[in-house]
C-alpha cells in the first residue's frame, strides 16, 4: 500500500498541471492552421510505427484500450483535454513534422505517414473497456461465535460501469486507458435466515478517499472477515487497475443492519 502523503503530493502537482492548463487554454486564441497541419496519421520518428491519427479536433491512439481525446492547438502549445489534462509544448511543427515536449521532458519526434496501410493500426475509433473479471466470482466462509453458526458469501459480479485511469508512457505521454469496474453483493445467513444483504459498488466509499483517488480505482475483491459483538465484519480490496496500489477498507454491519465503512488501521 501507498501512503497518503505521496498520493497527496502527486494531486497537488496533477491539479497545479490542470489549472495551468486550463490558464493557458484561456489566454489566446485557437491556431486552426496549426490544427489543419496536424490533420493525418503521425510515425514515432525512433520506432517508425505510427503513434496516433488526427481527424477534426480528436486524437487516436494505435492501442485500441486508449480512450480518443479532445485537443487544441494555442500558440506554441498543444492542450490534450482527456481525463487528466496535459500541455504539451511544441518545439518544431510543418506540414510533415512534429515535435513536442513530453512530461518527462523528452523531445518526441514524429513524421506524418504517406503510406495508406498505416490506416489500417486504427481500424477501431471506440475505445474498448478492459474488464476485471469476465463472469461471476462467488466466496463463501463459515464463522462461529457464541457457538452459533454464520456463513458470510460474496458475490463479484462485473458491471458496464467505466473507469478512466490516466497512464504515462516512458516517453512522458499521457494515455487514457478504460477499464469496467465490479459490483459486490455480500449477505450474512444464520441457517436458511438472511440476516443481512447489500449490493456494494465503489460510489459507498467516498467517505473514506478523496474523489481524485477514488474515481481511478476498481472495487477488485471482498472477504467475509468474521462476527463479533460489533456486527459482521467484510474487508474491502479497491486497486488501481493494472498497478501494484491498492487499499484495504473495513466493512461492519452494526446490530441496526447500518453498514460502517473505514480504512483498514
Amino acid at each position: 500500500m501507498i501512503k497518503w502523503g505521496t498520493i497527496s503530493i502527486v494531486l497537488v502537482i496533477v491539479l497545479t498541471s490542470c489549472n495551468n492548463v486550463k490558464s493557458g487554454e484561456t489566454s489566446s486564441k485557437e491556431d486552426l492552421t496549426a490544427k489543419e497541419m496536424l490533420q493525418g496519421i503521425w510515425i514515432d520518428d525512433e520506432t517508425d510505427m505510427p503513434l496516433m491519427r488526427i481527424s477534426g479536433d480528436t486524437i487516436y491512439y494505435v492501442d485500441p484500450q486508449n480512450i480518443p481525446v479532445y485537443f487544441k492547438v494555442l500558440r506554441d502549445t498543444i492542450y490534450v483535454r482527456g481525463n487528466t489534462p496535459i500541455a504539451y509544448k511544441i518545439d518544431r511543427q510543418t506540414e510533415y513534422s512534429f515535435w513536442f515536449h513530453s512530461l518527462s521532458d523528452e523531445i518526441v519526434k514524429l513524421h506524418k505517414s504517406e503510406n495508406p496501410e498505416d490506416t489500417l493500426s486504427f481500424s477501431s475509433q471506440k475505445a474498448e473497456a478492459i474488464p476485471t473479471i469476465s463472469e461471476v466470482v462467488q466466496k463463501d466462509s463459515v464463522v462461529m461465535y457464541k457457538g452459533t453458526r454464520y456463513r458470510g458469501y460474496v458475490y463479484i459480479n462485473p458491471s458496464k460501469m467505466k473507469v478512466i485511469r490516466t497512464t504515462y508512457s516512458d516517453e512522458g505521454i499521457g494515455i487514457d486507458n478504460v477499464y469496467y469496474d465490479n459490483v459486490i453483493h455480500i449477505c450474512v445467513y444464520e441457517g436458511k435466515n438472511l440476516l443481512y444483504g447489500q449490493d456494494i459498488t465503489k460510489k459507498m466509499f467516498h467517505t473514506v478517499f478523496p474523489e481524485e483517488v477514488l474515481s481511478q480505482m476498481i472495487l477488485t475483491d471482498m472477504d467475509f472477515m468474521g462476527v463479533n459483538g460489533k456486527g459482521y465484519h467484510y474487508e474491502a480490496t479497491l486497486r488501481i487497475p493494472e498497478s501494484s496500489v491498492y487499499h484495504l477498507v473495513d466493512l461492519t454491519i452494526d446490530a441496526n443492519k447500518e453498514l460502517h465503512i473505514k480504512m483498514v488501521e
